[in-house]
């Protein structure tokens, strides 16, 4: 199986959790983003972080830093960089999910095979996570065309305007608990200490 490509998206402004780069945040005695890429890193070909601003702030984890090709336009801009820059196949993940399963690409890739979607996205006991996904190239110019000269801004909006699954996690506790506020930030230390 050839493993897809990963774009890790760090590009939101953090306003919830007071501004600033909510991924460089510590969780654990570590950045939030170290435990993502741990999680990614052996199920995918490749990892690169969509980010806006000074590339340098991400050199500690050498990793391709790749623009928004639509700044300001929030995730569906960073998927389509993310697809430009795989040039195939790409796994979309936020950067504040970080107890992501080791199975998230294998599951992705099955729904994908099976059904042939132009986007698997990823669910918790009916719950779709629509950022964590897995998009065929085939989607680049529609996204284009929607970004560019159109007012749809959500993943999912987006996403079920093509031919999309789900590949459905139901097990144990929510591996897509992302991290928007302090309070969130106290209870992924809380599930890291008692795992």
């Amino acid at each position: 199986m050839i493993k897809p490509a990963c774009i890790i998206l760090a590009g939101g402004r953090a306003t919830r959790m007071g501004g600033g780069d909510k991924t460089l945040l510590s969780l654990g005695g570590r950045p939030l983003l170290s435990h993502i890429i741990e999680a990614l890193r052996p199920q995918v070909g490749a990892l690169a972080i969509n980010a806006t601003g000074d590339a340098a702030r991400f050199a500690a984890w050498s990793l391709p830093v790749v623009g928004d090709p639509f700044p300001g336009e929030g995730p569906l801009s960073g998927i389509l960089a993310g697809l430009r820059w795989a040039r195939g196949p790409a796994i979309s993940t936020p950067a504040d999910t970080p107890f992501l399963p080791p199975n998230l690409v294998e599951k992705l890739m099955f729904v994908s095979e099976r059904e042939h979607p132009d986007v698997v996205m990823a669910a918790w006991r009916g719950a779709v996570q629509p950022a964590i996904a897995l998009w065929s190239p085939q989607v680049m110019q529609d996204l284009e065309y929607t970004l560019a000269q159109t007012r749809m801004r959500g993943v999912e909006s987006f996403a079920r305007t093509r031919k999309w699954a789900v590949a459905n996690f139901d097990d144990g506790p929510d591996p897509f608990f992302n991290i928007n506020t302090p309070s969130d930030l106290a209870a992924a230390e809380a599930r890291l200490t008692s795992a």
